[in-house]
């Protein structure tokens, strides 16, 4: 049997991992009078995007944010008008990069991997949100959900990625900070690498996939991926 042949793609989440997703919080300040609820906010829309997935249903990534943000503020007794939903719009197409993310791409494209994305959220024209964040120069190739009409962590989301870019799925890590995420990508045959940003922790339990590479950051997370599978 010939051994499987080593990680040689990055494939990168983009919200939360690579984006800022707190400088939204403005908004839900304003709104809810809580920039916290962001987090609430970001967990139903995480949940029903896969409810959707999980149902044979598909909206887009967009979409369900904005019926989201609607959903917490009836449950809430808030009301959302359509400047609210623009500005979110606004919010979500021009989040910063973390301040980790330039300097780790840039150090595993020097030591040799092939980066792309994966998100959840639809494609666009350019600018793109990597590219107002001044991300989207280290990657060959930016991969959207929206292909399989099924979200993360849904198996045909990694194996587009593989089929696409010619590789096994083997070849492929994906680098996240939500463990459902790396979880779903180790269900499909890819390595999985976290990212412990704020709130987001492996989960022991058994039977559950555990990353094969954790660290606190992602310039910590690429030292540990360019020592443990530098391409050869």
């Amino acid at each position: 049997m010939p051994l499987a042949k080593p990680v040689s793609m990055i494939v990168f989440d983009v919200n939360e991992t690579l984006l800022d997703i707190t400088t939204l919080e403005p908004l839900f300040q304003r709104v809810f009078g809580s920039g916290t609820v962001l987090r609430e906010w970001f967990a139903q829309l995480i949940l029903y995007s896969q409810t959707m997935t999980l149902s044979g249903l598909y909206t887009p990534f967009g979409a369900l944010a904005v019926g989201t943000l609607r959903m917490v503020a009836d449950t809430r007794g808030v009301s959302v008008g359509d400047d609210d939903v623009e500005e979110l719009k606004a919010r979500m197409a021009a989040m910063p990069a973390h301040a980790d993310a330039a300097p780790a791409l840039d150090r595993l494209r020097e030591a040799g991997f092939r980066l792309v994305t994966l998100t959840n959220s639809a494609g666009g024209e350019s600018p793109t949100p990597l590219e107002r964040a001044g991300l989207g120069e280290f990657f060959e190739r930016s991969f959207s959900v929206e292909a399989v009409r099924k979200f993360k962590p849904a198996p045909e989301t990694y194996r587009l990625v593989a089929g696409e870019m010619g590789v096994a799925t083997s070849e492929l890590c994906l680098v996240a900070c939500h463990l459902w995420d790396t979880i779903g990508a180790q269900a499909a045959g890819c390595r999985g690498a976290l990212v412990t940003r704020p709130l987001n922790a492996v989960l022991p339990a058994a039977d559950v996939p555990m990353p094969d590479l954790v660290a606190p950051d992602l310039g910590a997370l690429a030292g540990k991926i360019a020592g443990h599978w530098r391409p050869s």
